[in-house]
């Protein structure tokens, strides 16, 4: 068995018993293995232990990746903050953008895009100068300024959680997620249904999932 099937094994469980604590299917989430810091033959034998999604955080990791992966393996997902001028590398080599946050990067992904782009917003909900994403007060009339772009859909929405021991402080953050995307999935917008919630990674994805987690990101735990 090697060392990446047992990782596996073991945040199965978690999910699953995390899943069971606040009585939901485990179908309802998604692990992405986060590889951007691991190699080609270290992905290669994510997916070779089962992972389906990936994901890589630059564009230079994932064509790395993509050159010597048969693109067809994979769920490829984009998970780091993305630059406007570097949008043509990667719009349509991958199948969902993690981190739109602003409406030139909307403006530049729906300009390249040869297909509908499944997009999550980033929001910042912790308030940290550190991390990207649009306020949560910024949410609502951003996603307004995105009715004319027939090449994003708006799938859900993307947080981080401060790194901290404090886990009622994690809770929050997560909470305060879930609410914005149920205000969202309210508002009925055909191009946002928002219906899923990527959040949650190494540290805190058992919280997270207990919050309404639909898709993880787990790098560290996972493929080292």
């Amino acid at each position: 068995m090697t060392a990446i099937t047992n990782n596996l094994q073991v945040i199965e469980a978690k999910i699953n018993d995390a899943c069971v604590r606040v009585g939901r299917s485990r179908q309802d989430v998604t692990c992405i293995a986060v590889t951007k810091s691991v190699s080609v033959e270290r992905t290669e034998e994510a997916l070779q232990a089962g992972i389906l999604h990936v994901g890589e955080n630059r564009p230079e990791g994932l064509a790395l990746k993509q050159q010597q992966i048969e693109k067809e393996r994979a769920v490829w997902h984009y998970i780091g903050s993305l630059q406007t001028r570097k949008v043509k590398q990667v719009v349509n080599e991958v199948d969902y953008i993690h981190s739109l946050d602003r409406l030139s990067l909307a403006e530049e992904i729906n300009k390249r895009a040869t297909k509908t782009v499944k997009c999550f917003v980033q929001v910042n909900v912790s308030g940290e100068n550190s991390k990207h994403g649009l306020t949560p007060e910024e949410l609502q009339p951003f996603l307004h300024e995105l009715t004319a772009f027939t090449h994003i859909e708006v799938v859900g929405l993307m947080t981080m959680a401060p790194n901290t021991e404090d886990e009622a402080i994690i809770r929050n953050v997560f909470q305060q997620l879930k609410q914005l995307q149920l205000q969202v999935q309210a508002l009925q917008l055909d191009y946002a249904p928002c219906k899923e919630l990527s959040m949650g990674m190494s540290g805190d994805f058992e919280i997270a999932i207990e919050e309404g987690a639909t898709f993880v990101r787990i790098g560290t735990a996972l493929v080292g």
